[in-house]
């Protein structure tokens, strides 16, 4: 009886909240009666059944960013990598000089995705082939081998996110492979870090000549981009405070040199900070080659050629670090193959970042570039569209009442006008016809096409930053999380063939500024709305961005622990 009061009651407590759930247990033990009685929150995710599976391939950017902007727990997600933490990449220069250790700047996946509500699970392997017929992707690991030998599995896949990156890019130039050092992850800061020290205490051994010591201290970076730009910054920075102080018999052999292959060093900046960083460079005894084409790196040399005068030229060298630019990964090189895309350099998607026909595979990050659309190919629809009274011509109200949605699903139309500053048709004819317009005014199909004849000139593809991947990760994780959503409700700009081939939005990239450190606490920025300012409160700014941008506040402490050691008690030039 007591048992089924207590059952009463605990339903009528049940009853009156419904926003709770129960669990009762009785158990009978020695003939008296216990009652367990749980009550949980409903904020506990149910149980979802038939889950879709989602494979993720990397942990770089794109897919860091989209595992935790993912919140839909309909998804089974299994994350594989052959690297077990997403690196804060952009800070890589400075674990070369040990400004920022290299443990700072990593936080493991297993941390960022535990935290989910979405069912996820990580393996540290590497995916060797990917059959988008049959939905699965092969991977490859190194541990844990079984009694055979085998170390290979595969997953099947509901939905596919590729998002591995890309590798160095060689041009096939001998010896870069074999005697460079390059800068594109954390084991390969650490190298660097370990070759610069290692250069320093060579030289500084009673032996040697003091040629032997010039060949040692010869850094040379070969590409003018941010990368290497900030490590060329960085090294200077080291050998004028830390190895001055550390090494002062050696210091005077060091030299420095920065060669890049095109007219300019930061040629993605404005003119102002390219001149600024190559001044700068001069005056702080770097010797900055532009012009200059590696075509070949020995064991002790490496060799250039001026792309004016066709000169060659062979420099000994200590350390060559080698930055200019990215190329596929075989493993995608044969997925693109497979798929048709084998004549192409880069995988391509559509605005949605979905693999060209493939479905279900998506790409992210450096491994893939949009293929825009362009307005020319569908400028037929879009002026029928336009035309609701079916006239043949086109008013300027007509036009505008169509603007907004060609906009969204061509940027390159938007782009066009705010860079022409422009408002609408009659801008864009009065362009095209030397300012002789009138009103009212009525256009055929012929003349529209003329009016919008450059605008596809103006869509480029989009730069392999870490800020282009993260907000690819993003955008896709708002696309999964809305799939269920909208498969009822379809939503997106209008469509100008037939009924479209997506539901949402396409991807737009929203640049918010870049930054190029140039040593001695001075950094260029450049930010929207053209703003450029160069010194030591865009240094601050730098500060406070990359702070902010850490996946994690553990990183976050680190990271500016490390910066204010820096500040107190100068680089770390240990070999660890």
């Amino acid at each position: 009886m007591q048992t089924a009061a207590l059952v009463q009651r605990f339903s009528r407590i049940y009853r009156d909240n419904p926003k709770l759930s129960k669990l009762l247990v009785v158990c009978s033990v020695g003939g008296v009666s216990l009652v367990t009685y749980s009550v949980a929150t409903s904020s506990q995710q149910p149980e979802v059944l038939n889950k879709k599976k989602v494979v993720v391939l990397g942990t770089g950017w794109a897919a860091t960013n989209f595992l935790k902007t993912l919140n839909d727990p309909s998804y089974d997600v299994r994350v594989v990598s052959p690297r077990n933490y997403f690196a804060f990449t952009p800070l890589l220069p400075s674990v070369t000089c040990g400004t920022v250790e290299s443990r700072s700047i990593t936080e493991p996946i297993r941390n960022i995705i535990r935290k989910k509500n979405v069912e996820m699970h990580y393996c540290e392997a590497e995916c060797v082939k990917i059959d988008a017929k049959n939905k699965k992707v092969y991977c490859r690991s190194d541990m844990n081998k079984n009694s055979d030998g085998k170390e290979e599995f595969d997953m099947d896949y509901d939905y596919l996110v590729i998002a591995i990156g890309a590798r160095v890019n060689t041009f096939n130039i001998p010896g870069v492979q074999e005697h460079t050092y390059f800068l594109k992850e954390v084991e390969d800061a650490q190298r660097i870090r370990k070759a610069v020290i290692e250069s320093f205490e060579k030289a500084s051994l009673p032996n040697l000549s003091d040629e032997e010591r010039k060949k040692l201290l010869h850094f040379v970076i070969v590409g003018g981009g941010p990368t290497g730009v900030e490590f060329a910054a960085q090294l200077h920075d080291f050998v004028s405070s830390e190895a001055a102080r550390l090494y002062p018999e050696v210091k005077n052999f060091v030299k420095i040199t920065l060669v890049e292959a095109t007219d300019h060093i930061l040629n993605m900046f404005d003119k102002k900070i390219t001149a600024f960083a190559e001044e700068k460079f001069k005056k702080d005894g770097i010797d900055v080659k532009t012009g200059s084409m590696v075509v070949k790196v020995s064991d002790k040399e490496i060799t250039t050629k001026d792309a004016k005068t066709g000169e060659i030229t062979s420099t000994p060298y200590g350390t060559v670090v080698w930055s200019t630019g990215i190329g596929i990964r075989p493993v995608i090189m044969d997925f693109m193959k497979d798929i048709g895309q084998g004549n192409r350099r880069v995988l391509a998607t559509d605005e949605w970042l979905r693999v060209e026909e493939c479905d279900n595979v998506y790409a992210i990050g450096d491994t893939a570039s949009i293929s825009w659309r362009k307005v020319m190919d569908d400028i037929a629809a879009i002026f029928r569209k336009a035309d609701k009274d079916n006239s043949g011509t086109l008013t300027v109200k007509e036009f505008q009442d169509v603007l907004a949605d060609v906009c969204e699903r061509y940027p390159q139309v938007e782009l066009y006008l705010k860079n022409k500053h422009m408002r609408g048709l009659v801008d864009l004819l009065k362009e095209e016809k030397g300012g002789d317009v009138k009103e009212p005014l009525e256009i055929n199909i012929e003349e529209f096409k003329s009016a919008l004849s450059k605008v596809d000139s103006q869509m480029k593809a989009l730069p392999p930053t870490a800020q282009v991947a993260s907000q690819e990760g993003v955008y896709l994780a708002n696309c999964f999380n809305r799939m269920a959503e909208c498969e009822k409700n379809p939503e997106g700009p209008i469509r100008f063939r037939g009924e479209g081939r997506h539901r949402f939005h396409p991807f737009r990239y929203n640049h918010r500024g870049q930054f190029a450190p140039l040593g001695g606490e001075q950094t260029a920025a450049q930010l929207p709305g053209d703003w450029v300012s160069i010194g030591h409160v865009p240094q601050a700014l730098w500060y406070s961005a990359y702070a902010s941008m850490q996946v994690s506040w553990r990183t976050r402490t680190l990271v500016m622990s490390d910066w204010i050691r820096r500040f107190f008690f100068g680089r770390d030039s240990s070999q660890l």
